[in-house]
């Protein structure tokens, strides 16, 4: 009974946290106001201290639960997206007028929802995971009641979820029709002492869990809900969605189908393969020529993982690593970059247009300097922590014989830089200068920026021990 405990540690803090926040906010006294974000400052903090100290000890919790050094590099990667997005969040639920403990609280259940993807082994806990993680996203996707953009893309995340998540509980039936059991270790030994070619009921089942995946990662042709989600969602719940929804998701991607499905490689590698190409095309060209910003962003979150893909594709360990490492550093780029357009932005104007950066050099210097260097990062520019992601993860591709895939990925990967400059260009070059107020900020958001900003140039410069890490993590988790 202890061991189940210590193997739910971390998910349990950041449980409880979530908890106390709902708690402090409903016997707040009206005229004050509590530290609710200290609470999830304080659980994010914990549940790391917690994920660190179970590295190496492989615990498995209550048998479908499995703290393996996997799940917990996962845990780091989408405390972090937390912890960044609560540090960046006080000014913009003024602004906005957002109720702080509903927001507050949500997202650490979305965090847990995360946390608890990343650890399952068992196709019912993962979908119940999808389904914590999926229900507090959607609220904080409109949790501007009196916005209508922000209730449509509620109610086109949510609608579309819907039935993704029908999918994927179809290939979670399906699998148990086959198997006669929905745990991932089970699944993986029924298939391997199979030596005939796998019938189309197990082709079907693995199609619609791929299915479900692919839409939380937002891969062509389940795409079609982030561009207008992400641009009517409050900004940095766009960042959160498009950081810490794709680790969570990606995670049990790798886990289920570089587990369960092993074996099957050669069926599912080639549709895998053209949803790759198709994610990495369509994100880079769609995106070049968005005008708004959070957008192009959302195209550029569909690219990436078109790239993320490639990892899963490869299927070998240096594949899966490469994949780890890619989504800490996508993390990290993509929610500063993110953040910058939230403190940009006023009650008055949202600060997400292209043009909207014009001349930011000259008004706000050092926020156009982190925006360039999240920016670049994404475009993949050396020697930041982007280019050192996607290099590792095509070398990856190449080693394993995806020639042709790496290419693909290199060359969208080289026309995105055109979106990423734009807005580059906007800020040092245009002779325009965008009539939009400045707002101040906070230093909590100060403190989330610069630490943005170290973990990117850390995972560009000294990457070594990060990889190191991700190699490790993978080790053990089949």
């Amino acid at each position: 009974m202890l061991t189940d405990f210590q193997a739910i540690m971390p998910i349990l803090i950041v449980t409880l946290s979530a908890i106390v926040t709902m708690v402090a906010e409903a016997f707040q006294p009206k005229q004050e106001r509590a530290p609710l974000a200290g609470f999830g400052v304080i659980g994010l903090i914990g549940a790391a201290a917690a994920s660190v100290l179970l590295w190496g000890y492989d615990k498995t919790g209550f048998g479908v639960v499995r703290a393996d050094n996997f799940s917990l590099f996962v845990n780091l990667i989408v405390i972090a997206v937390g912890l960044l997005t609560i540090l960046f969040s006080p000014q913009v639920i003024e602004r906005e007028r957002i109720p702080p403990g509903e927001y507050y609280a949500l997202t650490l259940f979305a965090v847990v929802g995360m946390m608890l993807m990343a650890a399952a082994t068992d196709l019912l806990l993962l979908f119940l995971a999808l389904e914590v993680l999926s229900l507090a996203v959607y609220v904080l996707t409109g949790i501007r009641r009196a916005q209508f953009q922000s209730a449509e893309a509620a109610f086109k995340y949510f609608l579309l979820g819907a039935f993704s998540s029908a999918f994927f509980l179809y290939g979670v039936a399906l699998t148990y029709a086959i198997v006669g059991s929905t745990r991932l270790e089970e699944i993986a030994a029924t298939l391997a002492v199979s030596d005939q070619a796998p019938d189309g009921l197990v082709l079907v089942a693995m199609g619609l869990l791929a299915v479900g995946f692919a839409f939380k990662i937002s891969a062509v042709p389940f795409h079609m809900w982030a561009p207008d989600a992400y641009q009517g969602a409050p900004t940095l719940v766009t960042g959160f969605m498009a950081t810490g929804v794709k680790a969570a998701a990606f995670a049990a991607f790798l886990r289920v189908f570089l587990s369960s499905f092993h074996t099957l490689h050669d069926s599912w590698a080639p549709m895998l393969w053209l949803v790759a190409v198709a994610t990495m095309i369509l994100g880079t060209v769609v995106g070049v020529v968005q005008a708004n910003a959070k957008r192009m962003l959302a195209y550029s979150s569909v690219a990436h993982a078109g790239y993320l893909l490639v990892g899963l594709i490869v299927g070998t360990r240096v594949g899966e690593a490469a994949t780890l490492f890619y989504l800490a550093a996508y993390a990290v780029s993509t929610l500063g970059a993110f953040a910058v357009v939230a403190v940009l932005a006023t009650e008055e104007h949202p600060h997400d247009r292209v043009q909207d950066f014009a001349g930011l050099w000259e008004s706000r210097p050092g926020l156009a300097a982190l925006m360039t260097v999240f920016l670049l990062s994404l475009g993949g520019f050396p020697p930041l922590a982007g280019f050192v992601g996607k290099w590792y993860i095509f070398s990856a591709a190449i080693d394993a014989g995806y020639v042709w895939l790496a290419i693909v990925g290199v060359l969208t990967s080289v026309i995105s830089v055109f979106f990423y400059l734009r807005i580059v260009v906007m800020m040092y070059m245009s002779d325009e200068r965008a009539l939009v107020p400045t707002p101040a900020i906070t230093r909590s958001a100060v403190a989330g920026l610069t630490l943005a900003l170290v973990a990117v140039f850390y995972l560009g410069l000294l990457p070594t021990h990060a990889i190191e890490l991700a190699l490790t993590s993978v080790q053990g988790m089949f």
